[in-house]
This record gives structure tokens, C-alpha cells and sequence, in this order.
């Protein structure tokens, strides 16, 4: 037993001086070399990684998913998701990262170099996103701006912008209106915001209010980013915290209007058959995967910022109850306030229910229209959706800056490289995202939405992480790694999920077939099909993330020498 107690002391003393040399490689091979950074705090950690993974898609999405897929009933397999893969592998990515002090290219290259095309394939996944991602603060913010007027803009139909057809929809004129009828909201969204064309193939020239727009939030996020984890530790104190008081608010607010219960109760009404139906599973499965933020490298970046003693393992159930439950909280605020809305129109609440943009821009604000004060709760709404995404674009822009600065120290660290890389990759998206203020910029948002960090894909690299962790690394010696850090091992069931490759892949395999089986050309807005070369551009967006995989196990079989079992070792 003494002996067996000193090996793993040594063994373990061994972990911590390798891990402390990684993290002082830089200053010890060039004293010039800016300092790689540590979080100043645990809260700053917390706050860091809530902002990451508490984002828009659990305002806009997760209510709109348990309203569609059988009310209370969703629970049952978005809880089966989250114990069977969320939160192991929110551990494993956040335990990587914090274990060998690299984000996510680098981490992978150190532990298990045959999957280092994990790394690099969501590093990919996050420069797609924060091309179009971003555009979506560029619309709250010019909705924010709108909402300071005397009369909000949506509210009546006496606009320039405004056509004949234009009706206001309430309770006294419902039966009056004709089918070619449109409301101020929608023609606000569509003909002053995003003066949509008719066609995908019209993109025509930049609506230069939307282009300053999102070069402002692109300005935002920059210098939240430029100092790195210094700079992000003081302004997540801010994004990550305040919308948590304007959901407060809206709840609060939402629960006391007319018609708020019936929301609530449509909100959660459960309809058991639908557990049969394999696209709830689907939907649950990529929700969880969306929402933690597996699989993008964000969380292994996050993680390589703490000391090496930290609790991680701890922090992850932490993090995992708090975004759940935001999610759950979240869906009570937008459906009373759908409730209200409802009622005041007089219609059924499945006519205003809506997802994603369309609750944030069209349902949403015509809510806040109806009540007292408008102008407050319209400022409110969009200013808590530009905090939300806001914290999301910065940190995942973070990962990916710290990543090529870990595949390129003595470049990156060296003086004002990292500004300068950071100015380089913000001013690329900046110029690339202006497709997505044109005239049909929606359809090419839709186009990268749809395809560039798909649930498919995101399925595809949560197997291979399983397989690298789990087999190739074996699970056995991560849980030690976490017990090096920790003090002590994490629960077995982490040992069994992490090597359950077989279990995901089924999950992955069922994706790809219910997808196939059901296969029809992506719908774009207004009903819109999506013309070829927009599907081909579509899975350009995917392939660009995913091929890098094999692409880099096949580089690494060809240039490592030795055999294949030798190379495994």
C-alpha cells in the first residue's frame, strides 16, 4: 500500500511539473513573449464560461423545441442527453483544456496527436460562426436604436416603408383583414430592417445602417477581446450577469399579463405519444449539443486559463444546472408574454408561436407593442439579446485567437501580434458578413445557419472525441489526470460515457438516417427554396469543418514514423 500510495504521489507530482513547464514553455524559450494569462478568479472562470454557453438558443429555441416536441414530455430525453453526453463530455473538454494548459488545436495535439483534426476542425466551426452569429447583434442593435422613438416603428402601419396592404392586428380588425394582408412588424423586418429581395440570387448592394451596425458590435468585440483573458474577466462581470436581471424582469413582467397562464400551460403541456417520435430525439440531442457548446473548442480554451489545481469537476455541474435551468426559466418568460399576446389578438397561441429570429424580431416585438410602456420593454428585450450573444461572440473569438497563438507563440506573443492577428480575423468576418446585410443577406445568414455548425456535425466530432479520450488515450488514465488535479476521481459513470463511442455513434447514425429519410431542399424565408448552388455552398460550410478530420489522421500516419501500433502508443 506504501508503495502503491508513493508511485501515484510521484506519478502525480510528475503530471503537475510537466503541466507547469507547458505552461511556461513561452517565457522560458524567449523572455520577450507576452504571458499566456490566468483567470484572476474562479467567479471570472464561471462567469467566462456561462457567457459561452448561456446564449440565444436558450431564449429563442429550447421553449419553442419543448412547446413543439410534447411540452413537459421533452424533458425526458433532453434529461437522457444531457446525464448520457452533455455533461461528460462538458468535463472531458473542460478538464482537457485546464489538464494540459492549451486550447483547442494544441490540446488535442498533446494527448492524442492522431485526433489533433478535432482542434482544428472546431476552430473552423467557430470562424464560421462568428461570420453570421454577429449579424444577429447587428439586427438587435438597430431594433435597440428604433426603440428610443416617441412610437415604435412596428407598431402602426403610417411608415415610408409601409405598403397598402399593411393592417394592424388586433382583436377588432381580425375579420377583416384579406389574405395579402401583412402586419407593421413584419413589414418593418423585412422592408426597412433587411429590405429582403425577393430572390436568393439577388444579393444586390450593402444596407450600409445594417453594415455600421455590425461594424459597431464588431468594434464591441474587439476590444473585449484584444487583452485576452485579462479583459474578458472584467467584461463578463457585465454581459454574463445582465441579462440574468432583465430575464428577471420579463418574468416577473410576463407572469403578471392576461393570458399569461394559458402560455404557460401550452408552454408545458405534456403529450406523451410524441416520445415516439424520433425527431423529438433528434431535437433534444442537437439542443444539448448547441446549448453546452461541445465539440467548438470554446470550453478546452476557457478551461486552459485555470490553475491546475482547480475543481473543474465541480464547476462543470455547476455550469451544467445553471444553463438548464436558464433554459427552463427562459421558456416561462417568452411564453406568458405569448399567452398575452394571444389573447390581446384573440387568436390561438400556435399562431404566434415562433423560434429563433422570427421570436426575436417579428413575435417579440409585436408583444411589447401591446403593453403599457413599450419603449421600456423593447430596450430591455434587445439590449438583454445584444448581452447574450454578445458574450457568446467574444469568447468564442477568444478560443480561436488563443488557439493559433498556441500553435504559434514566438509569433503571436511576440509584441502586439496577437492585436494584430485579432484585427486581422475580426476585419475577414467583418468583410465576409457584409453578404448578410444585403438585400439578401437573410438567405445567405439562413445558407451558414443551417449548414455550418450543423447537429450532424457537431454528433460527428463528439464520437471522435469519445474514441480519442476513450480508447486511443483511455478513459481510465484521463479520470487519473482529473484526480491529479482534483484530489480525487470523478463518479464511474464519466469512465463509462467517455469510451461509449458505439452509444453516440447510434445517436450519429440515427441523425444522418432520419435526416436522409425525411431529406427535402433547405426552405428558406418567406418559403423560399434554397437553388442549388446554395445547397453546394451549404455543404462546402460543412465539409470545410469535418474533412479535417481524416485529413489530419491521414497527414499524421504518413509523417510519424513506425508502424500503426507503434504510432497508437
Amino acid at each position: 500500500h506504501t508503495h502503491t500510495h508513493t508511485h501515484t504521489h510521484t506519478h502525480i507530482l510528475y503530471i503537475y511539473s510537466y503541466h507547469s513547464k507547458v505552461l511556461v514553455r513561452g517565457q522560458a524559450e524567449d523572455s520577450s513573449l507576452q504571458d499566456r494569462g490566468q483567470w484572476a478568479s474562479k467567479a471570472e472562470f464561471l462567469l467566462a464560461v456561462a457567457a459561452q454557453i448561456i446564449g440565444l438558443g436558450n431564449v429563442w429555441r429550447f421553449p419553442y423545441l419543448c412547446y413543439k416536441n410534447g411540452g413537459g414530455v421533452f424533458f425526458v430525453p433532453y434529461m437522457l442527453f444531457l446525464v448520457v453526453c452533455g455533461v461528460p463530455l462538458f468535463l472531458l473538454e473542460t478538464a482537457l483544456g485546464q489538464f494540459t494548459s492549451l486550447g483547442g488545436v494544441g490540446a488535442w495535439m498533446k494527448i492524442c496527436p492522431l485526433f489533433a483534426g478535432l482542434g482544428f476542425a472546431s476552430q473552423m466551426m467557430i470562424l464560421h460562426s462568428c461570420v453570421y452569429y454577429i449579424v444577429i447583434l447587428a439586427w438587435a442593435f438597430f431594433y435597440l436604436c428604433s426603440s428610443f422613438q416617441t412610437q415604435l416603428p412596428w407598431s402602426h402601419c403610417n411608415n415610408t416603408w409601409n405598403t397598402d396592404s399593411c393592417r394592424g392586428f388586433d382583436r377588432h380588425n381580425m375579420s377583416d383583414l384579406s389574405e395579402n394582408a401583412t402586419s407593421p412588424v413584419i413589414e418593418f423586418w423585412e422592408r426597412e430592417v433587411l429590405d429582403l429581395s425577393a430572390s436568393v440570387d439577388r444579393l444586390d448592394s450593402v444596407n450600409w445602417r445594417l453594415a455600421l451596425c455590425l461594424l459597431l458590435v464588431w468594434t464591441v468585440c474587439y476590444f473585449c477581446v484584444w487583452k485576452g483573458v485579462k479583459s474578458i474577466g472584467k467584461v463578463v462581470y457585465v454581459t454574463a450577469t445582465f441579462p440574468y436581471l432583465m430575464l428577471l424582469v420579463l418574468l416577473v413582467r410576463g407572469v403578471s399579463l392576461p393570458g399569461a397562464v394559458d402560455g404557460i400551460v401550452y408552454y408545458l403541456k405534456p403529450n406523451h405519444t410524441r416520445l415516439m417520435d424520433p425527431q423529438v430525439w433528434m431535437d433534444a440531442g442537437t439542443q444539448i449539443f448547441f446549448s453546452y457548446g461541445i465539440c467548438l473548442g470554446s470550453l478546452t480554451a476557457l478551461g486552459s486559463y485555470n490553475k491546475f489545481n482547480n475543481d473543474c469537476y465541480k464547476d462543470c455541474f455547476r455550469l451544467c444546472l445553471l444553463n438548464s435551468s436558464t433554459s427552463v426559466i427562459a421558456g416561462f418568460a417568452i411564453f406568458s408574454v405569448l399567452g398575452f399576446m394571444a389573447q390581446e389578438k384573440g387568436v390561438d397561441i400556435a399562431d404566434v408561436v415562433q423560434s429563433g429570429p422570427g421570436l426575436a424580431f417579428i413575435a417579440y416585438p409585436r408583444a411589447v407593442s401591446m403593453m403599457p410602456l413599450p419603449q421600456l420593454w423593447a430596450v430591455c428585450i434587445f439590449l438583454m439579446i445584444l448581452m447574450l450573444g454578445l458574450d457568446t461572440q467574444f469568447v468564442s473569438l477568444e478560443a480561436l485567437i488563443m488557439s493559433v497563438s498556441d500553435l504559434y507563440p514566438t509569433l503571436i506573443r511576440r509584441c502586439h501580434g496577437r492585436e494584430i492577428l485579432l484585427l486581422l480575423v475580426c476585419l475577414v468576418c467583418f468583410l465576409i458578413g457584409l453578404l448578410m446585410v444585403t438585400p439578401g443577406g437573410l438567405y445567405v445568414f439562413q445558407i451558414y445557419d443551417n449548414f455550418s455548425c450543423s447537429g450532424a456535425s457537431l454528433l460527428l466530432l463528439s464520437v471522435c472525441q469519445s474514441v480519442a479520450i476513450g480508447w486511443i488515450y483511455s478513459a481510465d488514465r484521463f479520470s487519473n489526470n482529473i484526480k491529479a488535479m482534483i484530489g480525487y476521481q470523478p463518479l464511474c459513470i464519466f469512465r463509462l460515457c467517455w469510451p461509449s463511442s458505439e452509444n453516440i455513434s447510434v445517436c450519429v447514425q440515427g441523425t444522418f438516417g432520419f435526416s436522409l429519410m425525411f431529406w427535402s431542399p433547405l426552405t428558406l424565408a418567406n418559403g423560399v427554396t434554397a437553388p442549388v448552388w446554395a445547397t453546394v455552398m451549404g455543404w462546402t460550410l460543412t465539409l470545410s469543418s469535418v474533412s479535417l478530420l481524416p485529413l489530419w489522421a491521414i497527414y499524421s500516419l504518413m509523417n510519424t514514423p513506425g508502424t500503426l501500433q507503434q504510432v497508437k502508443k
